[in-house]
């Protein structure tokens, strides 16, 4: 049974930075991509971040590029997402999610989330 936990979230002044870690277990992950997604309140969930199994593509939303960070490390089946000069915006829960088949980028399994509070 494939599950993933985030960890990482908390309250931080703008300007600041949080690192974000997702722990995947019950499967072999290097084949998969894995991603970041984020909801804020009232808003639909957006794309973050997503990195593939070989590491040679990253994918970045418009409004984090330059910004937060994307790795993963396979040996751990681990992905962590950095994130610097958070703005209020930010505020939301973070997402980890991961494909159920590889290469279709269809997300099937995501964790329970964890919040970022950005505050002014």
């Amino acid at each position: 049974q494939v599950q993933l936990v985030e960890s990482g979230g908390g309250l931080v002044q703008a300007g600041g930075s949080l690192r974000l870690s997702c722990q995947a277990s019950g499967r072999t992950f290097d084949r998969y991509v894995m991603a970041w997604f984020r909801q804020a309140p009232g808003k639909a969930r957006e794309p973050v971040a997503a990195i593939s199994g070989s590491f040679t593509t990253r994918y970045y939303g418009d409004s984090v590029k330059g910004r937060f960070t994307i790795s993963r490390d396979n040996a751990k089946n681990t992905v962590t997402l950095q994130l610097n000069n958070l703005k209020p915006e930010d505020t939301a829960v973070y997402y980890c999610a991961t494909e159920g088949l590889a290469g279709t980028g269809d997300y099937d399994y995501w964790g329970q989330g964890t919040q970022v509070t950005v505050s002014s």
